[in-house]
């Protein structure tokens, strides 16, 4: 879209917040199945004049398959972390065969969606410090999962 010489003397910031609005707005209407007249009453709402509003619903009404077969493919629900495992990794020397002695944990999470089974695991590298925030936070999140359950 930056490239597009019609689009050149726009300013990139105002390009890229129309760009993500008409996503988020094309991605909405395609969750919420809305028929063209709720996509234009929507619209109209939004002060666009009718014949872009009419140009609009034409290309969506044309992409709206692909778009509902997109969406569903995406899946419903949040990944599951069903297993953790890490290692203790101690880097002795750099690139450049200088001493460092640093060490950094790989921690692996195993991962299923409830819609399609299985995904490839999760991997990262972190500092001591780093996992410990990690700890911590996970430590705050079950707190509040706690608290909310005995509400």
């Amino acid at each position: 879209i930056l490239d597009d010489p019609d689009l050149k003397d726009i300013d990139p910031t105002v390009l890229k917040h129309c760009h993500a609005a008409a996503a988020t707005c094309i991605l909405e209407a395609g969750k919420q199945n809305a028929d063209i007249s709720a996509i234009s009453t929507c619209l109209e709402d939004c002060k666009l004049d009718k014949e872009r509003i009419e140009q609009f619903c034409t290309e969506y009404q044309k992409n709206k398959d692909a778009l509902e077969i997109l969406l569903g493919s995406i899946g419903r629900s949040p990944l599951h972390i069903t297993d953790v495992s890490w290692r203790l990794e101690y880097q002795i020397k750099n690139n450049q065969l200088h001493k460092t002695y640093q060490p950094s944990y790989l921690v692996t999470l195993n991962v299923e969606n409830s819609d399609s089974g299985s995904h490839p695991d999760i991997s990262f590298s972190c500092t001591m410090e780093q996992l410990q925030d990690l700890v911590g936070k996970l430590k705050d999140a079950a707190k509040s999962l706690e608290r909310a359950t005995q509400m």
